[in-house]
């Protein structure tokens, strides 16, 4: 039986070798051989496929000619009639499409296929009749309404597209179709009918709400003028005024101002919401927080007294009291000219709030903010330490408190020198919330403390962990440190620029000003050329708007603009500059002038949308 098998098998190969030799036989595979069909097949649709890409439709064509007569698919029937209409065959293009609305006759795109070819033929009222007839023949049904309005649309014809869903709207009640004509509305810069569909869909299904607030916010996006941003806010004041009972109003009104930055009106209708529900005031504290977020701390405050104003009975009076606190801090210590007047007069706030409720597990965010102040503005460290030490100590802490009142210690510890005090309690909080967020941002800062005292090739291994770090926030400024070492070695793979560099980072950190402004000299002593000097430029500029010399602040950022106009520091400097003008020295024309050169030169930059809203109000545009 074997050999019979080997003899065989010798047989069938001497007969191969024979056919490939053949000139009046056909080669492998045979016209009947299934698996060389199959191949066959498969390298006429790559071949036709690359055809297609290099434009040679003459050859393309011949191809799916021969692959849709074969199988008569919607796929090769697309690219076939693509083909034919690049090679302006219009009357086979038009046999085929007939061919195949004859074949599917519920497929009525296949209509809109006919039509479309009378119209590259310039015979429109053949067009439009056929297009009418489409629109007649549809019935009440959801996916056939859908698939004949997007073959209008994808063929030009809108117009068509928006009536198939209106008939189809009263077709078929439970298919409103609002998202399908909000994207055309959309495509044709229709932005009144785009946003009256999200709206009124809203009546219909709350739940598609953040689905609308995501797709408005992509067509925001792309509104560089602000036109929709007026017809969005104009409409929900409308309706709101008009059905004042539907809160979901309120809410989208809410949601638009505050991705617009405007918190007044946001803080306007959050307090017409909690009076109207009788509310705690829980939504006012929410958006009192972003605004924090925001730096629109007097909008903060605002909303932070709102619930005040309820009385100590509310739940929320302590968190509100603490809002209050932390916003006017913020308020003074973001600014460059206060006084230290200023500064004695919160803490005098911080000390009179802590002694009426006493220091306990729920007043420890006020230690620890008055701990920063005093450490860091009154120079009264010792006090600061004590202040927190015993925050950490209390009974009751919540532990994500407690590390954060750790990481605000060693923050002290760094500013009073005291390197290796803060380095133990970072890794503390590191080791003890190794998958929190607040695990991160202690990694990080041990790695900037291992950065400022020049041990670059630790601090780079944990910044190139953190490049991963759940936070974006954590992982863009652990990336900026990591690159900011690797790019600043020195030819002869030394860190000499960059130790002065990082120590003037550390000086000023300590707010040592003058020192550091003597340290970044010596970097530009080392070379006339240095990847730092643009950092150094920057840095300077920093330390005299710290200082309050704002002039010299300008000229050192108009040299970083101009000098490196192509690195990333001068989108930063640009807009410093145009803050510095427009808020500073009040010379509004000018800070015009650099917020429009941003937005041309820049157009990238995060700082984009600050920058053409102020611009916008500037030149006196209606955009609220």
């Amino acid at each position: 039986m074997k050999n019979f098998i080997y003899i065989f098998s010798l047989f069938l190969l001497t007969v191969f070798s024979l056919q490939l030799k053949s000139q009046d036989i056909p080669t492998f595979p045979k016209a009947n051989d299934v698996f060389g069909q199959k191949e066959a097949k498969v390298d006429d649709e790559k071949l036709a496929a690359e055809y297609i890409k290099n434009r040679d439709y003459e050859k393309a064509v011949l191809l799916y000619e021969k692959l849709f007569d074969e199988k008569g698919t919607h796929f090769f029937y697309t690219y076939y009639f693509f083909c034919l209409i690049e090679l302006q065959d219009y009357k086979t293009a038009l046999k085929i499409a007939r061919k195949q609305s004859r074949k599917n006759p519920a497929k009525l795109r296949y209509m809109v296929d006919e039509g479309f070819i009378y119209t590259l033929m310039g015979e429109p009222s053949k067009a439009n009749k056929i297009f009418d007839e489409a629109l007649e023949n549809i019935e009440p049904s959801a996916n056939q309404i859908r698939d004949l309005a997007n073959g209008f649309n994808y063929r030009g014809q809108t117009d068509y597209a928006i009536e198939t869903y209106l008939k189809g709207r009263k077709m078929v009640p439970d298919y409103p179709f609002n998202l399908d004509l909000a994207r055309i509305y959309k495509q044709l810069e229709n932005y009144e009918d785009m946003v009256g569909e999200y709206l009124d869909l809203l009546e219909i299904d709350l739940t598609k709400m953040e689905r609308i607030q995501n797709n408005i916010q992509s067509a925001l996006n792309d509104d560089e003028e602000g036109e929709l941003s007026e017809i969005i806010r104009t409409e929900l004041l409308r309706r709101v005024q008009r059905n004042p009972e539907k809160i979901f109003y309120s809410e989208m009104l809410i949601w638009h101002s505050v991705q617009q930055k405007d918190f007044q009106m946001a803080l306007i209708q959050a307090k017409s919401l909690d009076k109207r529900l009788q509310e705690e005031g829980l939504r006012v504290l929410d958006l009192a927080g972003l605004c924090m977020l925001n730096e629109q701390y007097d909008i903060a405050i605002e909303a932070y007294n709102y619930i005040l104003t309820k009385g100590e009975i509310s739940p929320l009076y302590l968190k509100a009291r603490i809002g209050v606190l932390n916003a006017r801090y913020a308020k003074v210590t973001n600014r460059f000219d206060y006084t230290r007047q200023d500064l004695l007069d919160l803490e005098n706030e911080y000390l009179k709030t802590l002694d009426e409720f006493g220091e306990n597990a729920s007043t420890v965010p006020i230690m620890r903010y008055l701990a920063h102040l005093q450490a860091f503005y009154l120079d009264n460290i010792d006090t600061a330490i004590e202040l927190l030490n015993k925050a950490v100590e209390l009974p009751g802490v919540n532990p994500t408190m407690k590390a954060d009142c750790k990481i605000e210690l060693a923050d002290i510890l760094l500013f009073a020198g005291k390197v290796w005090d803060a380095t133990l309690l970072y890794s503390q909080v590191d080791y003890d919330f190794k998958n929190d967020p607040l695990g991160a941002v202690a990694k990080y800062k041990n790695a900037r403390l291992s950065y400022y005292i020049g041990e670059y090739g630790w601090a780079k291994a944990q910044l190139d962990v953190l490049k991963a770090a759940t936070s974006k926030l954590i992982a863009n400024d652990a990336m900026d440190l990591a690159l900011l070492i690797s790019d600043n070695i020195d030819i002869d793979s030394s860190y000499t620029a960059l130790a002065y560099y990082s120590r003037a980072e550390l000086l000023v950190y300590r707010n040592k000003l003058d020192e550091a402004m003597v340290t970044l000299d010596s970097i530009q002593m080392i070379a006339l050329w240095h990847p730092l000097h643009d950092e150094v430029l920057f840095k300077k500029a920093e330390i005299m708007l710290r200082k309050g010399q704002y002039q010299q602040a300008d000229t050192l950022l108009a040299r970083v603009v101009e000098m490196y106009a192509g690195d990333i520091l001068a989108d930063n400097a640009l807009m410093r500059r145009a803050e510095l003008y427009d808020h500073q020295f009040e010379d509004f024309s000018m800070a015009m002038q650099l917020y429009e050169q941003l937005l041309i030169d820049y157009p990238g930059s995060l700082f984009v949308v600050d920058a053409r809203k102020r611009f916008r109000e500037l030149r006196g545009d209606m955009i609220n």
